[in-house]
């Protein structure tokens, strides 16, 4: 039991890499915090944890409001007294080159990937530094690493939290809190399945070719993050601190022939 009697909070934990990875620190004996803006997908994710016997609960909060996260951290610290973990996975994607782009889809791409970060960060950090433990896991991208057609707007946000997720580590390791990034590949979550399917003529070709990208052959799926972030929210990493962790079928590092 790799997280037992830890805290953990999970932004955007309804469906996809959010919610594998509460099914998996549930598992690994964690209280799951379960956020989410969808009412439904959260209590969803809640029961069908505590009907294979964890722990968790829903707490609706928007990771762009202030109000909302101070608010779901005092909750959490008055029920629990401490927070352990903090998975900022919360996101949204962006599709289009720059000048197709248009400043209200900047605007919002930019608030929810960036200061959904920032914010659940500020008000979970001073219980964190109070304790002088803690581990803070970012969603960034292997976008972040690289140039994709298409993704201006979302490569930017993906950068930018890696940059962040550094500088953060700087200013708290003397706390012994760790803060480290995830840098997935395409992954095969439900929204990458309705965009693909809704988005092109031909869905198939669409994955075929997006298969090509990867060293695997294949595209990841969500339980192949969770995992990832579960050995960055356990002792297991407790040597990794401001590290960029790659989850993306070789896509960063390797080309086919």
């Amino acid at each position: 039991m790799r997280l037992a009697n830890k805290i953990a909070i999970i932004t955007g934990s309804g469906s996809g890499i959010g919610q594998a990875s509460a099914f998996l620190f549930a598992q690994e004996g964690a209280v799951v915090i379960v956020n989410d803006l969808d009412v439904q997908k959260g209590t969803d994710t809640v029961e069908q944890i505590r009907a294979a016997g964890g722990n968790a609960e829903f707490i609706r909060g928007d990771v762009t409001s202030p109000t909302d996260m101070e608010l779901l951290v005092q909750e959490v610290i008055a029920k629990y007294g401490h927070i352990d973990v903090l998975f900022n996975n919360a996101g949204i994607s962006g599709v289009g080159a720059l000048h197709e782009i248009e400043p209200d889809t900047l605007d919002r791409i930019l608030s929810i990937n960036i200061k959904g970060v920032f914010i659940p960060s500020k008000y979970v950090l001073p219980h964190m530094m109070e304790r002088k433990s803690g581990s803070i896991i970012n969603m960034s991208s292997c976008i972040a690493e690289i140039g994709l057609a298409r993704r201006a707007s979302y490569a930017a946000t993906k950068g930018a939290v890696l940059s962040l997720t550094k500088s953060m580590q700087v200013d708290y390791a003397s706390y012994g809190i760790r803060v480290n990034a995830l840098l997935p590949g395409t992954i095969m979550t439900p929204f990458v399945e309705n965009y693909l399917r809704t988005s092109y003529e031909d869905p198939e070709a669409a994955i075929a070719s997006l298969k090509t990208r990867q060293l695997s052959g294949d595209l990841g799926r969500p339980d192949d993050v969770a995992k990832a972030a579960l050995f960055l929210a356990s002792d297991d990493s407790k040597f990794m601190m401001g590290s960029p962790l790659y989850i993306d079928g070789g896509v960063v590092f390797g080309k086919n022939a």
